[in-house]
């Protein structure tokens, strides 16, 4: 397995909005569910939203729910994570990575390959 590369990312004012790309060049991208996880400065990953195989199921976690959207386009191999109504506390490096549907929705962090992630900054 080969990590995903997460782009998008930067520097927002609170309220504002960004849209993350989750995208790799291996065919076998449309055959997994993809998570989103993101690490704020001084503390742990954490999930922040999972989108199924196809797209047709999605979870988010509580802290992000009603603000941001997961969506995936297998034919551009690609996932998205797009953040509405930015605050401070969403201030972290956001990753995704591919993984068991049941697994990440469970709440599991261990996932991975990693690759950089991308830098989301959100300031008031």
């Amino acid at each position: 397995q080969v990590p995903l590369v997460a782009s998008g990312g930067g520097s927002v004012e609170a309220g504002g909005s960004l849209l993350l790309s989750c995208t790799t060049s291996e065919r076998s991208f449309t055959a997994y569910a993809v998570g989103w996880f993101r690490q704020p400065p001084g503390r742990e990953r954490e999930f922040v939203a999972a989108i199924n195989w196809s797209g047709a199921l999605a979870d988010l976690a509580g802290s992000v729910k009603g603000r941001f959207i997961v969506s995936r386009a297998n034919a551009k191999n690609t996932v998205y994570l797009q953040m509405n109504s930015l605050n401070a506390g969403d201030t972290a490096v956001y990753y995704c990575a591919t993984g068991d549907w049941k697994r990440l929705i469970s709440g599991e962090t261990d996932f991975g390959p990693w690759g950089q992630g991308t830098q989301v900054t959100v300031s008031s």
